[in-house]
């Protein structure tokens, strides 16, 4: 009850009281009015919002940054009394989705509906619903409201800009026998044949064996180990710099000439970087993993295809940079499983010496590193990524750098930067 139907109650006891004690036919009259009032506003409050259902249905439950997202919401009544007004409070935490509406003159027995549009500028793991009807009386004496529990999620995968190029350094597998590793894919590298299992497509039935034991057989695939490439992406807390703060837009005013830069963050350019990087390699049929320590442990074993690209995405998606481990501490936990001769693909905000020692360990062990250095400065971070990045092309290693409002697709589809060639590890 508001304060409003608060006074008109006040109101209602004392004409009551006043009639009771004076006999007066005014106070009889008034007390029926307030009375009246009160009872057609309770009785109107209670069916506001009965024989009402709503319904919402996202487009997808996967957005990506600087892309549109859309949800359809419809609210139907099965009441044989029209509404006046209904209010719909949604508390999606979707940044910019702006789902709550006022609904007027809602129809008996009809359906209204409607589409949000938001912009996705944040990539994340976000929550749509629950919501909440809220409903009335005309005077606003007694507000009704009722729970919408239903709830979604949306994984909104950061940005990843076509590259023209990204030159790795070229694989090198020295003599001993190459590692094997399994893959649902189909490629050119048969690892041997099994029996058929649930789900295996008619283009792995080895034929001949088939045929000669007289039950499907099916063939095995590897994955080319010169192929295999790792991201590795620092998402440790200290070596971050800047902030992720944003501009939501106004709903209208966000089109084309929307500004897509991303936040001023290490952390995001990071991100974006690596997916970049990964959507580039995976185009040209490479074998991409990835490994992070955030928040959470990121970890994606190395595989092809449009499938894999998702998977790194999403993994991407949710990475936070609140790890406590450094680069350097991520790549000898993670870095064991990095078959020798693979590409390892280093990003980072960091200005550590570390991570020139993190390089060349990997090289040692017969790895091929190149670094993406994150040029902490520009983001109001620590100086040294400038002479990070002299002394890795000093050492051999190639090298780009990515400063804040650069463009991400010109930094590294752009020359590199490269000193001289290792000799192929022993």
């Amino acid at each position: 009850m508001t304060v409003r139907g608060a006074v008109v109650i006040a109101l209602f006891s004392l004409s009551v009281l006043a009639a009771a004690v004076s006999g007066r036919e005014m106070f009889f009259n008034l007390a029926y009015v307030w009375g009246g009032v009160l009872a057609v506003a309770w009785i109107w409050s209670r069916l506001t919002l009965s024989g009402l259902t709503v319904w919402r249905r996202p487009s997808t439950l996967r957005g990506q940054v600087g892309r549109s997202f859309e949800e359809r919401f419809g609210l139907r009544s099965a009441s044989r009394w029209p509404k006046l007004w209904v209010e719909l409070i949604d508390t999606s935490d979707l940044p910019g989705h702006r789902a709550s509406t006022v609904t007027l003159n809602v129809g008996a027995r009809s359906e209204r509906t409607w589409l949000v549009r938001t912009l996705c500028v944040r990539r994340g793991r976000f929550r749509l619903g629950p919501a909440q009807l809220k409903g009335g009386d005309p005077f606003g004496f007694f507000p009704v409201r009722r729970q919408v529990p239903q709830t979604q999620y949306v994984v909104v995968l950061p940005s990843a800009v076509p590259l023209k190029g990204f030159e790795l350094p070229s694989g090198h597998r020295p003599g001993g026998e190459a590692p094997r590793h399994r893959t649902h894919q189909v490629t050119p590298s048969a690892a041997g044949v099994r029996d058929y299992a649930p789900g295996d497509g008619l283009n792995r039935i080895h034929w001949p064996s088939t045929v000669r034991k007289d039950r499907w057989i099916v063939k095995e695939f590897e994955l080319d180990p010169k192929a295999e490439t790792w991201i590795f992406v620092d998402a440790s807390a200290r070596a971050q710099a800047g902030s992720a703060e944003l501009i939501i837009p106004e709903p209208g005013v966000w089109t084309a000439q929307w500004d897509s830069r991303l936040p001023a963050s290490t952390e995001e350019y990071a991100v974006a970087a690596a997916a970049s990087v990964a959507q580039h390699l995976l185009q040209q049929d490479r074998a991409v993993g990835l490994a992070a320590l955030g928040k959470a442990r990121e970890v994606i074993q190395p595989d092809r295809g449009v499938r894999q690209l998702y998977r790194i995405l999403e993994s991407l998606a949710v990475l936070e940079a609140q790890g406590w481990l450094a680069l350097e501490d991520l790549v000898k936990i993670e870095g064991s499983q990095v078959p020798r001769g693979a590409s390892v693909i280093l990003i980072t905000p960091s200005v550590s010496p570390g991570v020139i020692l993190c390089a060349r360990q990997l090289h040692r062990r017969g790895l091929v590193p190149a670094l993406v250095l994150i040029d902490a400065a520009s983001f109001g971070g620590p100086e040294g990524t400038r002479g990070l990045a002299a002394a890795a092309v000093k050492s051999g290693f190639l090298v780009r750098v990515l400063a804040c409002g650069d463009d991400l697709a010109a930094a590294l589809s752009g020359p590199r930067l490269a000193g001289r060639k290792f000799a192929t590890a022993a």
